[in-house]
């Protein structure tokens, strides 16, 4: 489309699982002649497909994207891997003059990109170890004690973050909300950038969960988790954390009936779409639209909303 180029402002597209981002950022792809970089912990791993609701195959034939399929399930990637490559193909992209769609449901990976890594300690191996003894439930509690701030934003089953928050807290000796606020969403984006998100009513954002993950199973989420793990037999951390995989790898060890294992998805899909939004809604200067009006409808109001918002741009760095 005539005006976008390249040089002009990314156009960062966010919203929790589910809410229709990567349909908005594909219409809008079509009109402006523009690639995708997928902002997408889970999407990053091959072979995980139904289940991150990665974009199809023609899909991506159609419309370029970036940072899908980049690593195997056994593999660790971390936030600062993410940064580096999506960082490089920024640049390529504003070199090809080419406009860029930043589309995902990672917000610690839109934080990281556009406004700088988190400074904090680095991993302790032995802290871990120490931490990894707890439960959810003692692990919040005990950082309700020293971060009050942090367990109020963070959910007892939310194992990674509990210990991440309390593995700062012992090697600092300051609570990580404190470093959080100097990681500020005001901070200058090391990427000129557009926002764009998409809410619903949260009933409403629940039925439509509920009925991707029929879906998901029914178009055969099962055998893929199946295949692999007849291909991975020892998964990453990081990989195992994507939702649904790890309770349907219990229904396929038969500790589960697989009735039973789609309403433990469905409520942990829920509740990662709040996690989500919780975070989401503390960005600044997002365009919010609804996400139950017409695809067509919000594409055009993003369209304009993206052209209107350009200004000549100076690639960083």
């Amino acid at each position: 489309m005539t005006g976008m180029k390249g040089r002009s402002k990314i156009l960062a597209i966010i919203g929790a699982t589910g809410s229709g981002k990567s349909a908005l950022a594909l219409a809008v792809a079509r009109q402006a002649k523009a690639e995708i970089l997928s902002v997408d912990s889970m999407q990053i791993y091959q072979g995980m497909n139904i289940g991150t609701a990665k974009p199809s195959r023609a899909e991506q034939r159609e419309i370029r994207h970036h940072l899908l399929d980049w690593v195997r399930p056994d593999e660790t990637f971390s936030v600062a891997r993410f940064v580096d490559l999506a960082g490089s193909i920024i640049a390529e992209s504003r070199a090809r003059d080419t406009p860029l769609i930043a589309v995902g449901g990672t917000p610690l990976y839109f934080k990281s990109l556009f406004h700088g890594l988190f400074d904090g300690p680095k991993a302790d191996a032995a802290v871990r170890r120490q931490l990894a003894e707890l439960t959810g439930e003692q692990l919040h509690e005990k950082l309700r004690e020293v971060d009050p701030a942090a367990a109020e934003r963070i959910h007892p089953s939310d194992r990674k973050r509990l210990v991440r928050a309390l593995e700062v807290f012992q090697l600092s000796g300051r609570p990580i909300s404190s470093f959080q606020n100097q990681w500020s969403s005001n901070a200058p984006q090391n990427f000129p950038a557009v926002w764009v998100g998409l809410r619903w009513e949260t009933a409403a954002l629940n039925r439509r969960i509920n009925a991707r993950v029929k879906e998901m199973l029914a178009s055969g989420w099962v055998d893929e988790v199946r295949s692999l793990m007849g291909q991975y037999a020892e998964w990453s951390d990081t990989a195992g954390q994507a939702t649904g995989y790890q309770i349907l790898r219990q229904h396929i060890a038969g500790k589960i009936t697989l009735e039973d294992a789609a309403e433990q998805i469905k409520i942990a899909t829920r509740q990662l779409a709040r996690r989500q939004m919780k975070w989401f809604r503390r960005f600044p200067e997002v365009q919010w639209l609804e996400g139950d009006r017409a695809l067509e409808q919000n594409a055009q109001e993003t369209m304009r909303f993206w052209k209107t918002s350009q200004t000549d741009c100076v690639n960083p760095g």
